[in-house]
């Protein structure tokens, strides 16, 4: 049999995206069903940010074809990379030569094994790609890619309220703006063990967002 591994964050209360979850209908209160209601940020938690984030007038996420989400992968193992320091362009090209044209790449840090997602820590201190190392995705003609930490550096500056030129979002600048797909806030790479699982990320069909909440999972052979 297969081997699933779920690469998913849970969407629960959390100190950078807000949500709002309330039961509609209780049992307790002696409905006959429950139903829960739940609101909540497109680009918070696991998602997928389609081009329509960056380029006006680009695909949404309801646009992009599941073809761009789901096929074989690269497992890009990173998981020596130093907190709080830039991975660029040469580590990824001598830890990733098995990156083929059309593959979603997985970068393996195991941060979520090193910080926890519901601190601070998880974005001040972590690595993040320098745009070289973007432009050196570029060109490997990659679809998506799924890095399972905070990549941009000035993405830690959200959380003070700080924003940076656009340019400076490296990942957002140079691929998604180029029409690679970012599988963003995904977790448990570590559980992973062979180096090209299929991964499966599954958005929400949203119609006209730029970006939409996702299932995403890894199968290995068994």
């Amino acid at each position: 049999m297969p081997r699933i591994v779920d690469l998913t964050v849970p969407i629960e209360p959390h100190f950078r995206w807000p949500m709002e979850r309330s039961l509609r209908a209780d049992f307790a209160r002696g409905d006959p069903f429950q139903v829960t209601w739940l609101g909540l940020v497109v680009h918070g938690f696991t998602h997928i940010d389609s081009p329509r984030h960056m380029v006006p007038g680009g695909p949404t996420s309801s646009e992009v074809p599941l073809e761009a989400t789901i096929g074989e992968a690269a497992l890009v193992v990173l998981d020596d990379a130093p907190d709080n320091a830039p991975i660029d362009a040469d580590l990824l090209a001598a830890r990733g030569a098995q990156i083929r044209p059309g593959d979603i790449v997985l970068l393996r840090t195991r941060w979520d094994e090193r910080r926890s997602l519901h601190s601070p820590a998880f974005w001040t201190e972590a690595p993040w790609l320098t745009r070289a190392a973007c432009e050196w995705l570029l060109e490997r003609r990659i679809k998506a890619l799924a890095p399972d930490f905070p990549q941009d550096y000035p993405i830690r500056g959200l959380l003070e309220g700080r924003t940076a030129p656009i340019a400076e979002f490296a990942s957002h600048d140079v691929l998604l703006r180029n029409g690679v797909i970012l599988i963003e806030y995904v977790c448990n790479f570590g559980a992973l063990r062979t180096p090209r699982p299929t991964v499966y990320a599954l958005p929400l069909k949203l119609p006209e967002s730029d970006g939409c909440p996702a299932r995403v999972i890894a199968v290995e052979p068994g």
